[in-house]
């Protein structure tokens, strides 16, 4: 299996991350990648990868809710420096999030459109970060329509019609804890959803699948998220093994 969105490198892993990182290779995790937020926590992030150069990959990029009027122009341009360093295998996590912050929506959407542009000229998946935002999402992806956009619509959790408008545009659905909450929702129509536009993800150390829910999430719990879909779709555990890695390889380029 692979966590295609893991934050090991955050505070809150202080105490146990290689501990944490073996439970999860042990569950049989191979890989994990790991969404920049802004340059505070790059140094980490990069130490991390560097430390399992074969299992951890780092993505690059600036998180909507650190698009500050103050910094965020800066930030970018650390970003870009970065990209044009070395190769990541996406861009993120990015987006638009009013769920925090509505006064950034015109700074976060500019982040966001230089993102998507960087992307498109390196030929990088995006991983889209949207909270309370689908309709701003949608707008930008649509106006930024290329055959070269694609990625993923990180932590889903819209609705059937915000699911497909999201294939449509050449993305796939990030899939974690909260297809395992009560109240998530998206367990009533993902199997309108073909397998083989969706990924796996943690997003540890937030949203801790069921029944850790409100405690810390580690990536060892993606098998938790993958037995929920053994429910949806009503295959075996190993097939929603095989084909979201394999998705999760195809977009990432490996």
């Amino acid at each position: 299996m692979i966590d295609t969105h893991t934050h090991l490198y955050a505070e809150e892993f202080e105490e146990d991350r290689k501990e944490a990182i073996q439970r999860a290779i042990d569950k049989g995790i191979t890989e994990f990648y790991l969404p920049a937020i802004d340059s505070e926590s790059h140094g980490k992030m990069l130490q991390l990868e560097a430390e399992y150069p074969n299992q951890i990959f780092s993505m690059m990029g600036l998180h909507p809710c650190y698009v500050k009027p103050e910094s965020w122009e800066k930030e970018l341009e650390i970003v870009k420096n970065y990209l044009d360093q070395r190769t990541f295998p996406a861009i993120g996590e990015i987006g638009i999030d009013l769920y925090w912050d509505k006064t950034t929506l015109d700074i976060q959407v500019k982040a966001f459109e230089q993102q998507i542009d960087w992307a498109i000229e390196m030929d990088l998946p995006i991983v889209i970060h949207t909270r309370e935002s689908f309709e701003e999402t949608f707008e930008v992806l649509e106006r930024k329509k290329h055959p070269k956009l694609r990625g993923i619509f990180h932590c889903f959790s819209g609705n059937l019609e915000q699911a497909k408008h999201a294939i449509d545009l050449n993305f796939i659905l990030g899939i974690g804890g909260v297809v395992t909450f009560k109240n998530g929702k998206i367990d009533q129509f993902l199997h309108e959803i073909p397998l083989n536009k969706i990924v796996l993800e943690t997003d540890s150390p937030y949203l801790a699948p069921v029944p850790h829910r409100g405690k810390r999430n580690e990536s060892s719990y993606l098998d938790l998220v993958a037995g929920k879909l053994v429910d949806i779709y009503k295959v075996d555990f190993s097939e929603i093994d095989r084909i979201t890695t394999e998705n999760a390889l195809n977009l990432f380029n490996k």
